[in-house]
């Protein structure tokens, strides 16, 4: 009988079977596809080794904004099969790395697809296994609205999730995606930048949702290009052969493809976990802040438990999971959850953005510092964007930190470990950052909550 047993390989399960492991504890993982799941396969990394080579590309073109001239710059090609090649060499040397640090944490792998009988008893490729506690982390699905002609264009393959749609061969004259989230925005960035003409539908008056106002509006002036159109507040009625039919303002219009890209949310995996009979909601499988589903001894991370749909998260979710398997007691704090936008710029957000502050009637300063102001961005030539800091007025606490800048997803991590120290602006201030570095913009924002940026 093992202590844990793992449904699911992605950057939750494997995460938890390698500390479960570290614990001394007698692990199983069951994983039907690939080790490592849609984030190092399909998703996070393949698509960032991509875009690598986007912005590789948009430099070669604006060379001359560096001192360097190419005389010929349609000379230039992109190559679809060689980008695919270098992704997939980085994708292999990731998922050799996870399934080398499984077998040295002890962990026992099983490929197939695993069946849970009770809280106790899994199935997978008609073997039983018997087990202690469960960790349930079987990942999503793309959701695929019902729309007109929509079958048909995936079973010609002219329609594509995120999946599919880096196996292309060749490059796509017109795209258009479907969904202006996240997964939506990087793909318009990546395929617009190689040479893509493409058209991002989104249902909802704005794209990204989930991010803070001021950062949206600076954003949305950055992102399009002579090949990207952002059209919002538009509800897709039909796809036919070669084009989209959309409504926007009562009007119908259409939208040229040779693909189509579907990113308009994603849906829990709960096959094979029926017997179980857990509690769900829209978003997914119901968990406390320990990762406990209303079944003793079963736990739920990652995306199927809907609450963020984010590698990082599923991992740090697998890793209390599990320590609170083995006697512990510890929690997520879902409020200290940084997220990113791999665009260019970049864009990087932990905690409450300005409109959530003002609903919860908080009383905080706003402290915006440019990069505009930084010299080791205008050094890179990569100037566009801001930090915003919002902080309680009374202690400086960190309530919410937004960056729009190079390397964002990088920088924002010192935002986060500020507040799982409970720190304020204070701190940040008085901390010395080394210069010329992008991370100056932190402790400039930083002094305007207290008093007045240097250097604006």
């Amino acid at each position: 009988m093992y202590d844990i047993i793992i449904v699911g390989g992605g950057p939750g399960g494997y995460v938890a079977a390698i500390k479960a492991g570290q614990l001394g504890l007698d692990v199983a993982l069951i994983e039907k596809e690939a080790i490592g799941g849609v984030c190092l396969n399909w998703g996070c990394i393949p698509t960032k080794a991509m875009l690598k080579t986007a912005k590789v590309y948009k430099q070669f073109r604006h060379a001359s904004d560096y001192g360097l001239i190419i005389d010929d710059k349609d000379s230039i090609k992109v190559d679809l099969k060689s980008i695919k090649k270098r992704k997939d060499k980085i994708v292999k040397r990731l998922t050799d790395g996870v399934k080398g640090l499984l077998k040295k944490a002890g962990v026992d792998v099983y490929n197939g697809f695993g069946t849970v009988v009770d809280p106790n008893t899994v199935t997978v490729n008609d073997e039983e296994l018997k087990t202690k506690k469960l960790i349930l982390a079987t990942g999503s699905h793309p959701f695929i609205p019902p729309i007109d002609g929509l079958d048909k264009a995936f079973e010609e393959n002219k329609a594509l999730t995120a999946k599919e749609i880096l196996d292309l061969d060749e490059l796509p004259e017109s795209l258009v995606i479907v969904g202006g989230g996240v997964i939506g925005i990087e793909f318009a960035t990546l395929y617009s930048n190689l040479g893509s003409k493409v058209t991002l539908i989104e249902r909802e008056d704005r794209i990204l949702l989930p991010i803070d106002d001021e950062v949206r509006d600076a954003y949305n002036k950055i992102l399009e290009n002579d090949n990207l159109t952002v059209v919002t507040s538009a509800n897709v009625i039909k796809v036919k052969d070669d084009v989209i039919v959309y409504e926007k303002d009562d009007k119908k219009h259409e939208a040229p493809y040779n693909k189509v890209l579907l990113s308009i949310g994603v849906r829990p995996n709960l096959k094979g976990l029926e017997a179980l009979k857990l509690k769900t909601d829209r978003s997914g499988v119901i968990t406390n802040d320990k990762l406990e589903t209303n079944i003793n001894g079963v736990y739920a991370i990652g995306d199927m438990n809907g609450k963020f749909m984010l590698a990082h998260v599923a991992s740090a979710e697998g890793i209390v999971a599990v320590e609170n398997i083995n006697g512990e007691d510890k929690s997520i704090n879902y409020n200290r959850v940084p997220s990113g936008i791999y665009g260019f710029p970049e864009i990087a957000y932990v905690g409450l953005t300005e409109q959530e502050a003002k609903k919860q009637n908080k009383d905080y300063k706003v402290s915006v510092f440019p990069l505009s102001a930084n010299g080791k961005a205008l050094a890179e030539g990569e100037s566009d964007g801001f930090i915003k800091i919002i902080a309680d007025k009374k202690y400086g606490e960190l309530l919410g930190v937004h960056i729009l800048a190079i390397n964002a997803t990088d920088m924002i991590s010192e935002a986060v470990t500020t507040m799982e120290l409970e720190g304020t602006v204070y701190e940040i201030a008085k901390a010395i950052h080394p210069h010329p570095t992008l991370s100056e913009i932190v402790m400039e924002a930083a002094h305007g909550v207290v008093d007045k940026p240097i250097h604006i």
